[in-house]
């Protein structure tokens, strides 16, 4: 995938551009019914492009005093980008300023002038421009004036409920990472690098772990304990992991804390990828470390049952093969 971090780096219009545009927060099931229905388009077309547009940072992060909390880094919605399969991604970088362009010119000469749009792929619900002028009946009027079709992609559903990322959001900050799951079509995930702690969690509690500041500018996922999947250096391993502040001790700063069975890696730097597979219990202040270390090594256990029996579901759908 190619990508464009200014519309002045397009040089000249693709050949026969589909596009999509979006702000793709956590690249669910209902962005990959998007993905999927450009790539068709473009690959229906001789020498067809398919091209996502996307802004950066998210414009309500520009244009709600509060900000949003959002699902997917930059870095991780570019790789989910890419895995779709689309051809190019563009970029713009998203302003207050940026927010005045209004509906015509976008398609005037970002659309047409700058992409050379063949045909146009947006959800069912997407406007964009100054006073998102640019919604559904706007665009398919600019269509036939200018000659590109626009297809209306239909929300996917799930229990009976559309797939958005505000539903998405919703559940994370709830701790039902599980659910999150099935709309996103992957585990919600963490990423960062491990930092160091005040070490505790080996010298007194006896479970060392590797710690992770948490951008407050990202989906903080409901304070608890999970099960976890933790991607390092090309490697996957289990563990279980604390999101929350140590209501135990003082010190009171957000983190995440994992601690990776069967690991004794040096990782102080570097940068690791921690999966949310399921909620196991609330963040919980206990009287002092020998009840917590004893709650640590219920929860390591429970886990290592609960992986267990979803490994055992996995060899049962594979006829009883699988290998980890």
């Amino acid at each position: 995938m190619q990508i464009f971090t200014d519309i002045t780096q397009i040089k000249q219009c693709f050949t026969n551009a589909c596009v999509t545009i979006g702000n793709f927060d956590g690249v669910h099931l209902g962005h990959q019914k998007l993905f999927n229905e450009v790539l068709h388009r473009a690959r229906a077309r001789r020498g067809g492009t398919s091209v996502a547009i996307t802004f950066d940072p998210h414009p309500l992060s520009v244009l709600r005093p509060e900000g949003i909390q959002l699902i997917s880094t930059m870095e991780q919605k570019l790789e989910l980008v890419e895995q779709a399969g689309v051809d190019i991604l563009l970029l713009i970088p998203f302003s207050k300023e940026f927010a005045k362009t209004t509906a015509e010119y976008f398609v005037d000469e970002i659309l047409l002038g700058c992409l050379g749009i063949v045909e146009l792929v947006v959800g069912y619900d997407y406007a964009f421009g100054k006073g998102r002028a640019g919604n559904i009946d706007f665009l398919r009027i600019e269509g036939e004036r200018y000659g590109f079709p626009v297809t209306v992609v239909d929300a996917f559903y799930e229990s009976g409920e559309p797939v958005s990322s505000t539903r998405i959001r919703k559940l994370i900050t709830a701790g039902d990472v599980a659910k999150a799951a099935t709309l996103m079509g992957r585990n919600y995930q963490i990423r960062g690098k491990v930092q160091h702690g005040v070490k505790r969690g080996g010298s007194q509690l006896g479970f060392p772990t590797a710690n992770l500041s948490l951008n407050k500018e990202y989906l903080i996922p409901h304070f608890g304990v999970y099960v976890a999947q933790i991607i390092y250096d090309g490697h996957t391993y289990n563990g279980v992991l604390n999101v929350g502040r140590n209501p135990t001790f003082p010190e009171n700063k957000l983190v995440a804390e994992v601690h990776i069975f069967d690991f004794n890696k040096e990782i102080y730097g570097k940068h690791i990828k921690i999966n949310l597979l399921q909620f196991l219990r609330g963040e919980v202040s206990f009287p002092d470390i020998a009840s917590l270390a004893k709650q640590i090594e219920a929860d390591i256990a429970l886990t290592k049952a609960i992986l267990a029996e979803q490994q055992h579901g996995l060899a049962l759908s594979y006829g009883g093969k699988f290998n980890c």
